[in-house]
């Protein structure tokens, strides 16, 4: 059966800062090829991915992650019916969740703040307002939704990024959804040691010349790295969860934008550690996915001739060309978006584009494989 992989890779390099943070608030980090690297979680990724979706896609193509659905569907509830009192607004969003089997009946008065999840329910703004005109129905015809119903609700005008990056209800298995997207943990192309930054802050109200000594001081750790970054979609899957092919290739378009526009916020305001890529390879591929890190098991060290990123660069072209010849790999197309020379050698992978190109090259493609126009 024919399959259409988009696999995204990424060489981004990233000044002193501390993207994602440990329970100590040290700089992730791991283990690869014997020696220690910077690590980005995907979900600390993920979740910028989804922050930039807000600028990129309408908000009716997207969800809403909390566990305060009682608040947020009450709130639906009464901009529908403004004559219900918030009371009698969070009653009845109270009452869809209890008949979808993810909330217990109220043993008094219900607040709509009250009808928590126990975890992050992962719903799209359609669903959302889909429960709350049938909840609003049912209670105009004096009955109430059934489990069957929620689940039929739920289950269809799913989000982009709940297609995406899927949906897991412990409680309710039937509602899940499998995630079309996958995102690898971004990590350095190199060894890293975390460094500190030991600080101090002056107390603006001394005025006395006498009085001295800072008003705070503390540290904060940090490192540097050029990361390799990774992330795969599925598009038939994709397909099959949104179940619309103009969707499914604004929902690439989308992504690859975001993927390379995105970063996480972790200490930004200390670091101002905003960069763009060096690099962007996207390979579409008719078999599976394919995590190129292998380029780099043995860490980039650089030369007084050449900088990390160029070798890096090298690297990930040189180990692309090995897999996919050892393995008989044929991508149906590829694209690079490059910054400068130093990173030219990706250009024998694929047409050296603009992102925009890239995106839009990339979505005309997925156009075609659904069978639509490019």
């Amino acid at each position: 059966m024919s399959r259409t992989i988009i696999d995204v890779y990424a060489l981004q390099t990233v000044p002193p800062s501390n993207l994602n943070r440990d329970d100590t608030g040290s700089p992730k980090t791991a283990v690869y090829g014997g020696v220690r690297r910077a690590r980005v979680s995907s979900q600390a990724w993920k979740r910028a991915i989804r922050l930039a979706f807000a600028g990129l896609l309408d908000r009716s193509q997207l969800g809403e992650r909390t566990k305060r659905v009682g608040e947020s569907l009450a709130a639906r509830i009464r901009a529908l019916d403004p004559s219900l009192t918030d009371e009698a607004a969070s009653a009845l969003a109270a009452d869809v969740f209890v008949a979808g089997g993810l909330a217990k009946p109220a043993k008094k008065k219900t607040d709509a703040k009250d009808v928590e999840s126990d975890y992050l329910m992962f719903l799209s703004h359609r669903q959302l307002d889909n429960l709350a005109t049938a909840a609003l129905e049912a209670h105009r015809a004096g009955t109430g939704l059934d489990k069957a119903q929620f689940k039929a609700l739920v289950n269809s005008d799913h989000s982009v990024d709940v297609a995406m990056f899927g949906r897991m209800v412990a409680d309710l298995a039937d509602i899940n959804v499998d995630a079309a997207c996958q995102v690898s943990h971004a990590i350095s192309v190199h060894a890293v040691d975390n460094e500190f930054d030991y600080f101090t802050a002056v107390d603006d109200r001394k005025a006395d010349a006498a009085e001295t000594g800072a008003g705070m001081i503390g540290t904060i750790e940090f490192n540097s790295s050029t990361l390799y970054r990774y992330a795969t979609i599925d598009v038939d899957a994709l397909h099959r969860t949104l179940g619309d092919a103009a969707a499914t290739r604004a929902a690439v378009e989308a992504f690859l934008t975001a993927f390379a526009r995105s970063m996480p916020t972790g200490k930004q305001n200390t670091f101002a550690h905003r960069t763009l890529p060096d690099a962007v390879l996207v390979r579409v591929r008719d078999t599976q996915p394919i995590n190129l890190v292998g380029a780099f098991e043995t860490p980039i060290r650089e030369t007084h001739t050449a900088g990390r990123i160029e070798l890096a660069a090298a690297a990930l072209a040189a180990h692309t060309v090995a897999v996919e010849s050892a393995y008989g790999e044929r991508p149906t197309g590829s694209w690079v978006t490059q910054v400068g020379d130093k990173t030219a050698v990706l250009a024998d992978l694929g047409k050296a584009v603009t992102l925009s190109e890239l995106v839009t090259g990339v979505g005309e493609q997925v156009s075609v494989a659904l069978g639509q126009p490019a």
